[in-house]
């Protein structure tokens, strides 16, 4: 073996420090050029020294030699002997090769600078923004909540974490998306599962991090492995709250483990199947938890108001000008939803309150008068003892048993359940219910005989699911096929039914106006921005908990003439007082007769207390209310 030579060791620290990239090469061109600059002028001192003499002696030939290294042209100008010319054109030619050489060098350094940045894999400098990791459909509905939440903000920031490539992402954002306003959008290329990838986006000085659903057969197990991946990460002395959703109930329990007390973990498919079996018992509820979940429309806030220390919740009711007490959250975190009107506020107490902007909350003023409240209009609701109903279930996926669990504690006893799906009948292994009888009958939903078949004048609730084992686009429009069968059968019945739908993709919800259903489930919708919500607000998490635990207090529409008599002229305070004295809190109304226009179907949430209010006997109020 031949033994390195000192040459062979000078020649492996050039190579080496060659490869350290554009920084060393433009260091050795800045050392070949002072070397050229130095030996000519030194060379012209001792060949023509009165040539040197007359150009400011080894000094100012250090400085003309410099200036025609740089700029070739400078030699026109040049006079005197042969040899001093002669060293003056070496350092042009060197100069030219130099400076060549260093335009190349750097050209290099910045196309290569470029597409690294490109890459997305430089680290971000953030703080108090908020991460999304992982990429899928639920991100332009998250990104666009999240620039309309932070309009009223100077500066805003939201990074994502995706493999996917970071030009293709950004742009995909600005064409789904629109206009950004004040929110600055950060993609970064990397795998959410990888440590080192999630640091690009700098979680540690996160306010939140939204773990997004991927599109894939295994989305739950990768959100999981995500909580894993984000709990073995050594966080400072602040951590952010992590927010994310599972599609299987089963694997809750599991994720919850994973992400540790710091992570919100939402159950996407309860939160489906409640909304569904809810909207077939009251049309509507599905728009409704849609505006409340939307920062277009109105939210939920909570805030501290020292001025009701003392005061009754009952009384908090009128203590509004703008925006509606809703519950209180205590100082040890308990949130009251709708409490009883005797219930005390203390000062340390914050009210939740709905109102359209955070700063669109106001106190009434205690010199300006409060709105009339309109006695002659307030009714007193009729009891209404539960009866039998019966109803038909289109279609079977994962979630139809859980609906019909859920329905069979909603419904009156002696209630009737059809199953109608084209496969064999999946409802013999549920066990027997206590209030409902559950039949099967095999039929395809989108054909007509098929329906007609099935007598669907005697149900007064249908219920669409959505098919599994397709892609959403294809089971949309399978859903929109049965629809329009089902409408044209209602027109031609003399509309007998309610008809509750889910819908997979929000676009395809216009679409679906045509069938002027009742009411729409778009979950994927409503998951997406329920998580949305709670990366603004952590402690929102225990309130809508709270709205759909049907043993607390929820949404309900209910007759308008419960409340107001009907065609009589009133106002929302009147509205208020009514609700309050059923132990109620009124939230707002729906029009039936607009609930096929978009985009607020009907739905208005937190009117004007003084504005004048007429409601129909159609017409219902949407109240926070026990039953």
């Amino acid at each position: 073996m031949r033994r390195a030579t000192r040459w062979d060791r000078v020649h492996y620290w050039f190579d080496r420090t060659m490869s350290k990239g554009t920084p060393a090469l433009i260091g050795w061109l800045a050392l070949a050029s002072a070397g050229l600059v130095l030996v000519v002028a030194t060379a012209a001192v001792l060949i023509a020294p009165r040539d040197s003499a007359d150009n400011g002696h080894w000094t100012g030939l250090v400085w003309r030699s410099l200036l025609r290294t740089l700029d070739p042209g400078t030699m026109g100008d040049d006079t005197g002997t042969g040899p001093f010319l002669a060293l003056m054109l070496v350092a042009t030619v060197g100069g030219i090769f130099i400076v060549s050489s260093l335009i190349g060098v750097i050209t290099t350094g910045l196309e290569g600078k470029i597409a690294e940045l490109r890459k997305g894999r430089s680290r971000i400098v953030e703080h108090g923004h908020t991460v999304l990791l992982g990429w899928s459909e639920q991100v332009f509905t998250v990104v666009a909540e999240l620039v309309e939440a932070n309009q009223s903000k100077r500066r805003s920031c939201v990074a994502i974490l995706a493999n996917r490539d970071k030009v293709e992402m950004e742009d995909a954002i600005r064409d789904r998306v629109g206009d950004l306003g004040r929110t600055r959008i950060v993609c970064r290329t990397g795998d959410p599962l990888k440590i080192a990838d999630v640091e690009l986006v700098s979680p540690g000085s996160a306010r939140s991090i939204v773990i997004v659903t991927p599109e894939t057969d295994d989305a739950d197990t990768r959100v999981i492995k995500v909580l894993l991946s984000l709990g073995s990460r050594a966080w400072g002395r602040r951590r952010p709250h992590v927010v994310a959703a599972v599609h299987d109930s089963a694997n809750l329990p599991a994720a919850r483990l994973a992400g540790g007390e710091s992570a919100h973990v939402i159950d996407a498919d309860d939160m489906a199947i409640r909304l569904i079996v809810q909207s077939h018992r009251q049309s509507g509820l599905s728009q409704v938890c849609t505006d409340l979940l939307d920062f277009a429309g109105h939210e939920f806030y909570m805030r501290r108001e020292p001025a009701l220390d003392g005061v009754v919740f009952g009384e908090a009711l009128a203590a509004y000008d703008l925006g509606i007490p809703s519950g209180l959250r205590r100082a040890d975190g308990t949130v009251l939803l709708n409490p009883p009107v005797d219930t005390v506020i203390r000062g340390d107490d914050e009210v939740i309150v709905l109102a359209e902007d955070d700063l669109l909350i106001r106190l009434a003023s205690a010199s300006a008068p409060a709105p009339p409240v309109r006695e002659s209009v307030i009714t007193t609701a009729i009891p209404r003892p539960p009866v039998p109903e019966r109803t038909l279930l289109l279609g079977w996926n994962h979630r139809a048993p859980k609906i019909i669990e859920l329905l069979d504690e909603f419904l009156a006893p002696e209630s009737a359940l059809t199953v109608a799906a084209p496969r064999e009948d999946p409802t013999a292994r549920l066990r027997p219910r206590d209030n409902l009888v559950v039949d099967f009958v095999r039929a395809e939903p989108t054909e007509r005989p098929s329906l007609e078949s099935l007598d669907v004048g005697s149900y007064q609730h249908i219920i669409v699911l959505s098919e599994e084992g397709v892609d959403h686009e294809h089971a949309d429009a399978r859903t929109l096929v049965t629809l329009l069968h089902l409408r044209d059968m209602e027109d031609a019945l003399g509309d007998p039914f309610s008809i509750v739908s889910e819908i997979n993709d929000d676009a395809n919800r216009e679409i679906a106006q045509v069938t002027k259903a009742d009411d729409f489930v778009v979950s994927e919708k409503l998951i997406s921005l329920m998580l949305t919500q709670l990366s603004e607000n952590r402690y929102l998490y225990d309130v809508f908990v709270d709205l759909l635990d049907p043993a607390g207090s929820e949404i309900y529409l209910k007759p308008a003439c419960d409340y107001l008599a009907p065609g009589e002229e009133a106002n929302f305070a009147t509205l208020i007082e009514s609700a309050r004295r059923r132990g109620e809190v009124a939230l707002g109304y729906r029009r039936t007769a607009r609930f096929h226009e978009p985009p607020g179907y009907g739905v208005v949430l937190n009117p004007d207390r003084r504005a004048p209010l007429t409601l129909t006997a159609d017409d219902r109020v949407i109240v926070l209310a026990e039953d």
